[in-house]
């Protein structure tokens, strides 16, 4: 979908300004145009979307259905699925949390969507597969997965509704208004395309500043850390090395195609696969740059609250991997 941003992208970096492939400032500069273009298209686009579906199916008609219906814990395990099969790093995700926000989706239902979103997809599988085999990668789908589905049922029985922040709440409230107007007024599709897209710029113009610092700190992380920095602290077996690999994966911010081949390396250096695994999901679906981003729509302490759940079942898959395997 993307594979003609990222050409321009390598032309750019490599071919105008004459950096070296491979290169820490070359890998820094490609990585922050490829991904802050990207996510600001799929944030316009994402809540484009969104707000022609809150034309035809008002907030409240939502919230009713969810609230009428018994789905006993299934929407969790629905919207963890769901952001499965969404190829999307953490980053890219928040764009779509702020539509599910939108549109009225439970605060915790979102979350489920949040957390698995940048862990499983089919660029991760294929890695999995051909890297460490089918039972292994079962188990990585699987955990994450239940990691969404239990991590966001869990945030949505804390009730931390009022920790988003005005802004979000803001927007709540133009939506429901919005939704109302479009019921009453009974305009055509064509008719509402306008103001749905005003609506999604002037969005996209209220958070480009955090997109480009959240993408500037992981540019400049991806770009410099070296691969074997971490490798000698996590080799042991000891029962706190998941933990010390979620703290240490943390300021890293990579997507599944560019952190599971260094894993392999891990691995085969004596790294135990929980572990591992651990590093991989908290540095694709915990990073400083993803907290940047989330501190627009949640308050510090949501985004605490929202790391410390993660990283709790993070380090307990971790720690499961490393007594099954």
């Amino acid at each position: 979908m993307f594979q003609w941003l990222q050409d321009l992208a390598d032309w750019l970096i490599y071919s105008v300004f004459n950096l070296a492939p491979g290169s820490p400032l070359g890998e820094s500069l490609n990585f922050f145009i490829y991904d802050t273009i990207k996510i600001l298209i799929l944030l316009f686009l994402i809540i484009f979307l969104m707000g022609m579906v809150n034309a035809y199916f008002p907030v409240e008609r939502l919230r009713n259905f969810l609230s009428r219906h018994r789905l006993y814990g299934l929407e969790y395990f629905l919207a963890s699925v769901f952001g499965a099969v969404t190829p999307f790093c953490s980053c890219s995700s928040v764009p779509l949390f702020i539509g599910f926000v939108q549109g009225g989706i439970p605060l915790g239902v979102t979350f489920s969507f949040l957390i698995t979103s940048p862990l499983v997809n089919e660029v991760a599988i294929a890695l999995f597969i051909g890297m460490f085999g089918w039972k292994v990668t079962i188990i990585y789908v699987a955990s994450g997965i239940l990691l969404g589905t239990f991590g966001g049922w869990l945030l949505g029985r804390l009730q931390i509704e009022h920790l988003l922040t005005s802004w979000v709440r803001q927007i709540l409230e133009n939506a429901q208004a919005q939704s109302g107007t479009f019921q009453r007024e009974q305009t055509s599709l064509f008719s509402k395309l306008p103001g749905i897209g005003r609506e999604a710029m002037n969005i996209v113009r209220s958070v480009i500043g955090y997109v480009v610092i959240g993408i500037g700190i992981g540019a400049v992380m991806h770009g410099y850390v070296p691969e074997n920095f971490f490798g000698q602290y996590l080799s042991g077996g000891q029962w706190w090395t998941v933990p010390l690999a979620v703290v240490l994966a943390v300021p890293i911010y990579a997507n599944a195609a560019g952190i599971i081949p260094v894993i392999q390396v891990l691995v085969s250096k004596g790294v135990p696969l929980g572990t591992a695994i651990a590093f991989i999901m908290s540095t694709i679906g915990l990073s400083l740059p993803e907290a940047t981003l989330l501190k627009k729509v949640m308050s510090m302490k949501l985004i605490m609250i929202f790391f410390g759940v993660v990283a709790l079942f993070i380090i307990l898959s971790g720690i499961l991997f490393n007594t099954l395997m």
